[in-house]
């Protein structure tokens, strides 16, 4: 039967079909393998007209090299580039940047302006020729020239740096300043050095050299707290930028390297000497000959004799920062003229700029310091002073606000809050101080030794870095991975959004936080747990005094994120801190609860005190910019006693208010005493002025110029001080931030 089947017509159909697809299959490789063969001997033989030896086939290859890294080259340029044209996305970037903002104080005194004077803006045509010719011979001689990045400047910066073995000359052209200004930060990295070039070729297509210089003469900060060199020459020679003499411009382009270092308010020899260079680069750079400068070499310029507040620019700065971010957020409308009145607290700034200035002069060599930071806030975020660095003039980087540094032990709280979260520790359990180790990380205290069994406070108190370690086992149940994560998210939502690198040395503070956001998680330890936005704008209106924004009423409420009695108990610990621990520098006095905490890192690179009473408080920090250790400064040491100068002062004569959840122990009678009064520092320390209305302290000025007049200019009877240590003070206005 199954012969028939195979010898069946149908099945002998199928066959002949299976055996004719077999045929064409075979046929069609073998006819595609004979084509692929003919068709590479054809290229092979095409390609055999452009071999090359010898010195024809090293350009090749090298011309093949370079256009394959040229193309590499490009690939990372695109990606670098990325991150700076982000920031010109905005269509209207030049008006959001065109701001003229008038800042006041808390109790409405001016403090100082931001932006340029949208009615006071001079036309660059209008400038003298020679003013000009000085700002372009010693900023940028190139600049009609380069494409917004002056590549010979730069070589010769470097070359000029390198003998010098520091810096001595900068390569930055107009444009990049510009961009900086604009765009950017002060801060010192490599990130934004290279936004900063892409920025400025970005500039450069977009905006003509007459824009881009008009711009620049408009917004460089000149010294005395004056931005653009209109505001400059009104400043330091009382007259408009149209009418300065050749001395006076060789003497405002001076400004331009180090504003602080050569404002003739400050250093009028310094000032004259730099001038002097100023016009030798006129001569230099063929703008003008000896003989059209001699004339200003003798008779050098001489600027008004006024003495001038000390201008808040690090808090200025930040303010600024701020109304940029309410602009681009539509809250305020198309207003771009605005007054704001903020939360500082001009005589708590000068104090804090004081206190650091002294620390570091007096005691910066021994401890072979350089920098320190600071900000004093409020528990519901109001910031009352800000120091970002040691000298505005040599560097506006804000470290307190922009600048990013190991914690070290202070910031242990948030890990004995998690703790405390869990459930399983309370500030009375019994821990072990004890040799710790997760994996090959192993943990060591600072004293080097062992404090045995002791309660969770006192862990805090003695701040042990074992325990810090035990904690985030602990918290994970066991897997210190999973404890690392509930820290980062107690962090989160404190407020604290720099990268946290989860790493074995997390608990004990070795990932970078920014001082300004350090400071407003602590403020939630005494508010009762309550995240914390520091702010500085109170109200803001614009030209026609209308009312734009109110803090109180427009932002957000305080939102409560962690649990009152957990926070109250870390609270308890943290008072333990600076009473018994690490930070007993910081103690303010009978009828002031202080909480705090310490912080050094490894190698003495950081160190910290964070502390608050239910008043305000905020972080202090010391270091160096290039990470260079210090001299076995601990934050028990002059963070502490500089949190203390600071705070003892800034406590005079406000109403001070309990930490919540926290029994004062003082008598009723005490604290009612000391929230009406004005204390007096120990040792002998400065007394805080008491406040007086503006109308006030304009009627002793007007006094004082009267006594000085009628006797023939000299000293009057009125202390100079009066009038100058009242002029950042008065009487609240209505809703002021105290």
């Amino acid at each position: 039967m199954f012969e028939r089947f195979w010898s069946s017509p149908f099945v002998k159909r199928i066959r002949r079909i299976l055996l004719s697809t077999d045929a064409l299959i075979d046929s069609s490789l073998f006819d595609s393998g004979r084509r692929s063969r003919e068709m590479y001997e054809n290229f092979s033989a095409f390609m055999a007209r452009f071999h090359v030896s010898g010195f024809s086939r090293v350009a090749v290859e090298l011309s093949c090299e370079a256009l394959t890294l040229g193309l590499g080259g490009l690939i990372v340029m695109v990606a670098l580039a990325g991150s700076a044209f982000q920031m010109t996305s905005e269509g209207d970037w030049l008006k959001q940047s065109d701001l003229a903002v008038t800042f006041l104080d808390r109790y409405g005194n001016e403090v100082g302006q931001r932006g340029i004077k949208h009615d006071d803006s001079v036309p660059l045509e209008e400038y003298p020729d020679y003013l000009v010719k000085a700002v372009l011979a010693t900023e940028d001689r190139r600049f009609y020239e380069h494409f917004g990045i002056d590549v010979i400047g730069t070589l010769r910066a470097l070359t000029v740096n390198a003998r010098s073995s520091g810096v001595v000359q900068g390569g930055s052209s107009i444009t990049q300043q510009l961009a900086k200004n604009l765009f950017l930060s002060n801060e010192r990295t490599i990130t934004r050095k290279i936004n900063e070039a892409f920025l400025a070729l970005w500039l450069e297509h977009h905006l003509t050299k007459r824009e881009i210089l008009q711009l620049y003469l408009d917004r460089v900060y000149m010294g005395g707290g004056a931005f653009g060199i209109q505001a400059a020459a009104e400043f330091y020679f009382g007259k408009s930028v149209k009418d300065v003499t050749l001395a006076e411009a060789a003497m405002l382009a001076g400004l331009f390297k180090a504003p602080t270092k050569y404002a003739p308010h400050n250093n009028l020899p310094a000032a004259r000497a730099r001038a002097n260079d100023v016009l030798n680069n006129l001569v230099d750079a063929g703008f003008m000959s000896e003989s059209q400068i001699i004339a200003a070499q003798r008779s050098p310029a001489t600027p008004v004799d006024r003495q001038r507040d000390d201008s808040p620019d690090w808090f200025l700065d930040y303010a600024y920062g701020e109304i940029r971010k309410l602009t681009a957020s539509g809250k305020l409308g198309d207003n771009r003229v605005l007054t704001v009145r903020t939360s500082l607290d001009s005589n708590v700034q000068k104090h804090t700029e004081e206190v650091i200035e002294r620390n570091l002069r007096e005691q910066g060599r021994a401890y072979h310091v350089k920098q320190s930071a600071m900000v004093v806030m409020e528990p519901d975020g109001a910031v009352r002073a800000i120091v970002g660095g040691r000298d505005y003039g040599a560097s506006q980087f804000n470290r307190a606000t922009d600048g990013s540094r190991q914690p070290g032990s202070s910031f242990k709280p948030y890990v004995y809050l998690t703790a405390l979260m869990t459930g399983k520790f309370k500030p009375t359990t019994i821990v072990t101080d004890r040799p710790t180790c997760i994996g090959n990380y192993c943990v060591h205290n600072y004293s080097g030794g062992y404090a045995g069994s002791l309660p969770l406070a006192m862990a805090l108190a003695k701040s042990l870095n074992t325990v810090a370690i035990q904690l985030s086992i602990a918290i994970g149940n066991g897997n210190a991975r999973e404890g690392r994560a509930k820290i980062i998210e107690t962090c989160r939502k404190l407020g604290i959004s720099t990268p946290l690198e989860d790493t074995p040395s997390l608990p004990i503070g070795q990932s970078d936080v920014i001082l300004l956001e350090h400071s407003a998680a602590y403020s939630s330890f005494v508010n009762g747990g309550k995240r914390t936005i520091p702010y500085a704008a109170v109200e803001i209106r614009n030209r026609q005094g209308d009312l734009l924004y109110r803090h109180d009423r427009d932002a957000p409420p305080q939102k409560q994120v962690l649990p009152l009695d957990k926070v109250v108990d870390l609270a308890t610990m943290m008072k333990k801190v600076v009473e018994e621990g690490t930070a007993r520098r910081a103690i303010l006095g009978e009828g002031i609860d202080v909480i705090g905490k310490t912080g050094t890192t490894n190698g003495y690179k950081d160190a910290w005190f964070c502390g608050y009473s239910g008043t305000m408080g905020g972080c202090v920090w010391y270091g160096n910019d290039d990470n260079e250790p210090m001299n076995n400064m601990t934050g028990g040491t002059l963070p502490a006693g500089t949190w203390h100068d600071v705070m003892a002062y800034a406590h005079q004569g406000v109403p001070l208010k309990p930490i919540v959840g926290l029994k004062p122990e003082a008598k009723p009678e005490v604290a009612a005493a000391n929230a009406g009064a004005v204390k007096t520092l120990e040792l002998g320390g400065p007394q805080r002025p008491a406040t007086l209305t503006k109308g006030a302290v304009q009627a002793l000025e007007s006094i004082e110029k009267k006594a000085r007049a009628a006797g023939g200019g000299k000293q009057s009877m009125l202390a100079p001080a009066t009038v100058a240590e009242s002029r950042g003070s008065g009487v609240p206005a209505v809703g002021a931030v105290q």
